[in-house]
């Protein structure tokens, strides 16, 4: 009888919790590279201290280290006596002769002299305090205890990398606490309501600060909106006075045209009947064509207030002798062909049977063609546009986009756009404008239009 022996190797499942022991491995110490790389990148620029700052800064370091080492000679030699339980002693020997008084002296002028430049390298001198103060004998810790609680609030608050500050702050706190012991304070007793009044009175003081910074803030904000709101009510005047002269020169065009038209039918009246008839018919349709636009134009003065329409009619009235027609969509060939000129290359597609609008109309949407592609040109250097204009039975719909480019000399004021808004609501429209998830600007009217 002969038996066989499966000589195919192990199965590809058998190293799955290897490949995924492994791999897990790979990431944590790949984020244990990552976390030790970036805890030497600072999250922002180093802090410049102002001279004010290096002074006060000085002065702190000064007046803490006269303290502290009136303190350590003051202390050379004395064995201080505790009683810890009843009847029970503890004897604490501070360092005494010329060696001991030079130490302590060494290590205050270290601690307190390094807070000087406390804002400028926060880390550094926090790890020169925390040597000096774990170097510092137990029975003295008052000697480098104060400028070690300085330094770590310097760190904390000034310190760029903050990735290494987190790790060096806990470090450092916990190797001075344990370094000590309970039977030597370093704060003495009657000191320790001072300590506690102290920081109750600076947070009171600093929130009441903050209470007055916000308020002042929020005045400021109010302010600031109420002279927007000034402005933008100053452009909308500007911009329906403009458009108010723009329509009465339409409408004193089709008068003028009216009254041409009047003239050739009573000339031609007995002897060419028929044609007289075409012109009254056109003298006809120009005046209903001068109503809708005057109907237009009154409703645009209406909309604000009598001392803008009083200085809109001052503006109409020194434009009464302009009789030249504005322009419309049969010159926007003319404009795209000038925007040419200037470099930016546009292309024209105009959709759907073409027909006679009113001029009113047409000059809203010439003008948000010239509008959209000046805002090319100074803002978008190297871009390419493109105006749709398309004729739909209902509405009229006007579009130009710009694949963006880089950004021109200055900034637009915004008038612009106000003004077409203005214009295109004359007539019930609406524009809309906004960034294209290709890159660049649009613009688009819907201009509702009367059925044929």
């Amino acid at each position: 009888m002969t038996t066989g022996t499966d000589s195919a190797g192990p199965r590809g499942g058998d190293n799955e919790p290897v490949t995924a022991l492994r791999t897990t491995l790979e990431r944590l110490r790949e984020a244990a590279r990552r976390t030790v790389r970036d805890a030497g990148l600072p999250s922002g620029p180093a802090l410049r201290p102002t001279r004010r700052a290096w002074q006060f800064d000085a002065l702190v370091a000064l007046a803490l280290g006269i303290a502290t080492v009136y303190y350590g000679v003051d202390n050379v030699g004395v064995v201080v006596r505790r009683e810890i339980a009843p009847g029970v002693e503890h004897m604490a020997p501070r360092p005494s002769g010329p060696g001991g008084l030079v130490f302590m002296v060494s290590l205050a002028v270290i601690a307190s002299g390094a807070l000087a430049l406390r804002r400028r390298y926060p880390l550094a001198v926090l790890c020169v305090v925390t040597a000096a103060t774990l170097a510092t004998p137990e029975s003295v810790m008052r000697l480098t205890f104060y400028a070690f609680v300085i330094a770590v609030y310097s760190a904390a608050v000034y310190s760029p990398y903050r990735v290494a500050t987190l790790t060096a702050l806990p470090v450092s706190v916990v190797l001075v606490g344990t370094s000590g012991n309970s039977v030597t304070p370093i704060v003495p007793n009657n000191y320790i309501a001072l300590l506690i009044l102290v920081p109750m009175a600076v947070a009171a003081v600093g929130l009441r600060t903050w209470k007055l910074r916000t308020d002042e803030g929020r005045i400021r904000l109010s302010a600031l909106e109420r002279e927007q709101a000034e402005a933008l009510r100053r452009a909308v005047e500007h911009e329906r006075a403009r458009i108010a002269r723009e329509l009465h020169d339409v409408v004193t065009h089709n008068v003028s045209v009216m009254i041409i038209q009047a003239g050739a039918a009573r000339k031609i009246m007995k002897t060419s009947p028929e044609q007289a008839g075409e012109a009254l018919l056109a003298v006809e349709a120009g005046g209903r064509a001068a109503m809708t636009e005057l109907r237009h134009v009154m409703g645009l003065l209406t909309m604000a207030d009598q001392g803008e329409g009083t200085e809109a009619d001052a503006d109409l009235a020194d434009t009464a002798a302009e009789l030249a027609p504005q322009p419309g969509l049969d010159q926007l060939e003319t404009l795209v062909g000038r925007v040419r000129d200037t470099g930016l290359p546009v292309g024209l597609t105009v959709t759907g049977p073409p027909r006679p609008l009113p001029p009113g109309l047409e000059l809203a949407a010439y003008r948000v063609v010239q509008e959209a592609l000046t805002n090319t040109v100074k803002h978008a250097v190297g871009a390419t546009a493109a105006v749709t204009v398309e004729y739909g039975p209902e509405r009229l719909r006007v579009e130009v986009t710009d694949t963006g480019g880089h950004p021109g000399a200055g900034t637009g004021s915004g008038r612009g756009l106000i003004g077409l808004r203005e214009r295109l609501a004359v007539y019930d429209g609406t524009l809309n404008t906004g960034q294209r998830l290709t890159g660049g600007f649009r613009v688009e009217a819907l201009i509702p239009l009367e059925t044929p």
